[in-house]
């Protein structure tokens, strides 16, 4: 495909996604921003969800990451099982019960307004890195792809893909994301089965060879269980990928504030089943794309590895021009599905948690409040993926995601389990430090451990995270309720 077609088909797709947002955005105030009254069918957010948890990252990263780690990933997938459960008996409960707007404000209620800011500032924290991770990652494949050939700077390319994200979400918000993530799940979908259907066709194999090739291959090796130490060791990747799910979803506004617009908890709940079942098995269709991706660039001598793989072979037409442009849809789709949501929580999180204008303005001006927070994230997220552009040198995003990830969402995680399973209070104004101290410390652990015990935390180190917080609320607790 040339350039100039690639471009008329962003072009295309982002028309669509005005025009649902025109049809969507019609009321334009906070109630819609933040909650889309309370009225969204949980069928819809379920499957909307899909492509929001996938983003670019899985579209990307998880059939190039099969070559170096095969299936260590569905360990992780595996584990979020647990952590779903989780959400959906004791999180959504909870936020439902107290008809929360923002997560966080349930720290404020149990401990006091400085572990009210502090959970709020690690989750705006998390999510511009983790956003811009996401974004970072398919605005390099577009640049690759298109921009470099027209002579167009990489800031012009993220500029360009954060101002469309901006023009249908700046009226309504999560109203009008709900269903443009439903349309963009779509496209993820039609776009790695597609795939799949002709790189398989294409080595020959077809329905039970399929499988029986793929229950042979070497790189197909789910569990690891010799090494202990090894990051990729089962018992780590089960658990870590239970916590990942509780912190990344249940903790996250992100994903939360499309559950809290379903119409009562029976709904969210019934979202949560269904949205697990789902994500599971396309985590499972994205490594078995992977596997044969991989097998393909080597039997025809091509050179594409990591997160190259599957955007050099898509583009290159060796499987057709009807996967090119599924390729290019999905990509798209992947960008905007995590991006749109994570701009909308952001500008949320920020507006009610650090700026509460809910306490603060009446409707007219928190309205445009929240409209130049929006526009100022939007900015904000434009500048951190053009650092990224000049400190990442990894091939592989998701590793580097996760990993951050656990460093940044450890406090939410102890903060919440303390809240969570025990009555004692806190020294309020001294939760900020542990917090803040406990990423220092918990990488000194994990540097220490690799270093002279050669033993890595890999994903643990969320965990790590969390029970050191945990750790350092209870030495600063004061009584019982």
């Amino acid at each position: 495909m040339q350039s100039l077609h690639i471009l008329l088909l962003i072009l295309g797709y982002f028309l669509v996604l005005i025009l649902i947002s025109y049809f969507t955005n019609r009321g334009g105030s906070n109630a819609d921003f933040f909650k889309a009254g309370k009225q969204s069918p949980w069928y819809l957010v379920a499957f909307g969800m899909i492509g929001a948890s996938l983003s670019g990252v899985t579209f990307i990263s998880v059939p190039g990451w099969v070559e170096a780690s095969k299936f260590s990933y569905f360990q992780v997938v595996l584990g979020y099982t647990v952590g779903y459960a989780v959400i959906g008996t004791v999180l959504l409960p909870l936020y439902y019960r107290l008809n929360l707007t923002s997560i966080y404000t349930y720290l404020e209620g149990r401990f006091g307004n400085a572990s009210y800011k502090t959970g709020a500032s690690f989750f705006l924290l998390s999510r511009v890195v983790g956003a811009s991770f996401r974004l970072y990652l398919v605005a390099v494949v577009l640049q690759n792809l298109i921009f470099d050939a027209m002579n167009i700077p990489f800031w012009v390319t993220v500029t360009i893909t954060i101002l469309l994200i901006w023009l249908y979400t700046f009226k309504s918000g999560i109203k009008t994301i709900v269903w443009t993530d439903t349309l963009q799940t779509l496209f993820m979908l039609i776009a790695v089965g597609v795939s799949v259907y002709y790189v398989s066709t294409d080595l020959g194999l077809s329905g039970s060879q399929l499988f029986t090739f793929i229950a042979n291959s070497d790189m197909s090796q789910i569990f690891f269980v010799d090494d202990w130490k090894s990051a990729d060791h089962f018992v780590k990747q089960f658990i870590s990928g239970a916590f990942i799910a509780i912190v990344m979803t249940g903790l996250d506004q992100d994903m939360m504030q499309k559950n809290l617009t379903c119409r009562n908890l029976k709904d969210a709940q019934k979202n949560m089943f269904w949205f697990t079942i789902v994500l599971i098995i396309v985590n499972f269709v994205f490594l078995v794309l992977g596997l044969l991706l991989t097998v393909y660039a080597a039997q025809n001598g091509i050179d594409a590895h990591k997160d190259q793989l599957y955007p050099t072979l898509a583009m290159q037409n060796e499987f057709g021009i009807g996967v090119a442009v599924l390729f290019i849809l999905g990509l798209i789709a992947a960008a905007y599905s995590s991006a749109d949501s994570a701009l909308t929580a952001l500008t949320t999180s920020f507006s009610i948690d650090i700026l509460e204008i809910e306490k603060k303005y009446e409707e007219a001006k928190q309205i445009r409040v929240r409209k130049l927070i929006h526009i100022l994230v939007s900015l904000l997220l434009i500048a951190v993926i053009i650092i990224f552009k000049y400190v990442i040198a990894d091939d592989s995003v998701i590793a580097k995601l996760f990993v951050f990830a656990g460093y940044t969402y450890g406090p939410l995680l102890g903060l919440y389990a303390y809240g969570l399973f025990t009555k004692w209070k806190v020294e309020d104004k001294l939760v900020p430090i542990v917090a803040i101290l406990t990423p220092f410390l918990g990488y000194a652990i994990s540097t220490f451990c690799t270093t002279y015990l050669n033993f890595e935390f890999g994903f643990f180190i969320l965990i790590l995270n969390g029970a050191l917080t945990f750790l350092g609320l209870i030495l600063i607790r004061t009584q019982k309720n």
